[in-house]
């Protein structure tokens, strides 16, 4: 299970973190109520087709995702949203439930908006709809290591 995946990285990693479970949410605003936390502290794992590719993209859960930044910095020619089905085939997760960390735990490039880099911590959903997890920033940087680049809009 993926949730136990992500508690054993953060405690082998001697992360502290909060876990938090809840009602099953299926948007930031109901996991930001649901966390008592404020949106902009969600970080938004969204699984995004560039050109042939599929790759990981986080963002704070309070920014829109600017499609043409991505299609620039790939030199890409179209961009869409992973299916519920490609998602679910392609993770065993479902929409909203996708944590933001690629390798080891998923099989994808991750890349981060620099907005999720401006709070003190990021909170997500962890491999389900009822099960979130909020770690200090620099902690979620230094493990997930992903390539950052802004793709968000206000």
């Amino acid at each position: 299970m993926l949730l136990d995946q992500i508690r054993a990285l953060l405690t082998a990693e001697s992360v502290v973190f909060r876990e938090v479970h809840h009602e099953p949410t299926r948007t930031s605003e109901d996991s930001a109520r649901a966390r008592n936390e404020e949106l902009r502290i969600g970080g938004k794992a969204l699984l995004i087709k560039v050109d042939s590719a599929f790759r990981l993209f986080i963002l704070s859960a309070d920014r829109k995702l600017d499609s043409a930044a991505i299609k620039q910095y790939f030199s890409a020619k179209k961009t869409r949203f992973a299916t519920p089905e490609e998602l679910f085939e392609l993770t065993g997760l479902v929409p909203g439930s996708v944590p933001p960390f690629g390798a080891p735990l998923l099989p994808f490039p991750l890349y981060a908006d620099p907005s999720v880099f401006e709070n003190p911590r990021i909170a997500f959903n962890a491999g389900s709809l009822t099960d979130s997890i909020i770690i200090p920033i620099a902690d979620y940087q230094r493990l997930a290591k992903p390539e950052i680049f802004r793709f968000s809009a206000a």
